[in-house]
């Protein structure tokens, strides 16, 4: 074997170690976002200084002048519209990640809905994140059955949560709810299924802010 053709054949396996590396990472921090996955509760997280405390309650806030923006979210729906949350702008936006097969999903989706409605007409708008649904399919039906009339996004890798950066108020359980303030900034997070009265607390306090 030539000297070119060996130097090629460590040319190539360099590449192919290279690209294995890169799936493994991807796929590490997929899995490390949906460690705590459907569960009951969970914890702030996020290394460094985060500017933000998490109460009794487990709601973690952050004070107006120490927010960090919300990234990018955009993207097809569940039912084959197309959302861009930066169009809502103005707005507070409540931000809730769920699927069909998640049990406290179900529990807390007809509060989610009941708040939705006492407040779309005071500028606030609730945007769905459906995560880990194989189909739009069932995510869907599961709308329909809870009677989910707000619209959702369609993620079902997960790629828009591992848009939140490291340290700020990110999702990382499912469900997760954040509550964006109307300059598309993360004003507060839960990291587990909400009751009407526990969500009404996360939106006041932002619908009050001038």
């Amino acid at each position: 074997m030539s000297a070119d053709s060996r130097a090629s054949q460590r040319s190539n396996r360099t590449t192919v170690r290279v690209r294995r590396r890169a799936a493994l990472t991807a796929g590490a921090a997929a899995c490390a976002l949906f460690a705590t996955a459907c569960s009951s509760g969970g914890t702030s997280g996020g290394g460094g200084d985060t500017n933000f405390v998490t109460g009794t309650d487990g709601i973690a806030t952050v004070a107006k002048g120490e927010r960090h923006q919300a990234p990018e979210l955009s993207g097809e729906t569940v039912d084959g519209g197309q959302l861009d949350v930066a169009d809502y702008r103005g707005k507070i936006v409540v931000l809730n990640v769920w699927g069909s097969w998640c049990g406290p999903c179900r529990a807390e989706a007809k509060n989610f809905e009941k708040v939705y409605q006492d407040t779309k007409d005071q500028g606030v708008r609730f945007v769905g994140i459906n995560t880990r649904d194989t189909s739009t399919a069932a995510a869907l039906r599961f709308e329909e059955e809870q009677g989910v009339t707000y619209p959702s996004l369609y993620d079902p890798s997960g790629k828009l949560m591992l848009r939140f950066e490291k340290g700020t108020l990110n999702p990382q359980a499912i469900p997760s709810t954040l509550v964006l303030d109307r300059d598309g900034k993360i004003a507060s997070r839960a990291l587990q299924p909400l009751t009407e009265e526990k969500l009404r607390k996360m939106v006041d306090p932002v619908l009050a802010e001038k």
